[in-house]
């Protein structure tokens, strides 16, 4: 009979649901005391939509150029001479400048119209003291 006692050869085990328990101690304190700050690289204001101001269209001049470089101010022929003459035409057409009013001038120009045409409107509204000018364009059927 033998009584001696053999050595175990169990294999020492990781207790992993402590282990796990810690962990999750860690992270929720980590979790409460991290504090996020927010970091921006540009400081912009941005604009608001507003539909009420909408609703109020501005004062239009429309001016027509033709491929022979003859102008048309509100549908009205206007004889060209020089800028001065045509920028007379714009204060008229404007009127009364209203306070928080002022009109916008559409430039309406054929393709084929020379590039000085378009160019002496822009020196006529200019002089006229007409600041908001705008280009009207077709759109394109070509898809």
């Amino acid at each position: 009979m033998n009584f001696r006692r053999r050595p175990s050869r169990d294999d020492p085990e990781i207790n992993l649901i402590a282990f796990i328990d810690v962990l999750l101690v860690i992270l929720i304190f980590l979790m409460v005391s991290t504090t996020y700050s927010k970091f921006t690289a540009l400081q912009i204001t941005l604009p608001t939509a507003d539909a009420e101001k909408a609703i109020e269209r501005p004062h239009e001049i429309n001016v027509v150029i033709d491929a022979q470089g003859r102008y048309a101010i509100n549908n009205v022929q206007v004889a060209y001479r020089d800028v001065a003459l045509l920028s007379e035409a714009l204060k008229q057409a404007a009127g009364p400048v209203r306070e928080g009013r002022e009109p916008v001038v559409i430039i309406n120009a054929d393709a084929l119209a020379a590039h000085q045409t378009v160019i002496n409107v822009l020196e006529a509204a200019r002089q006229a003291g007409l600041a908001k000018v705008t280009f009207a364009a077709q759109a394109s059927t070509r898809k």
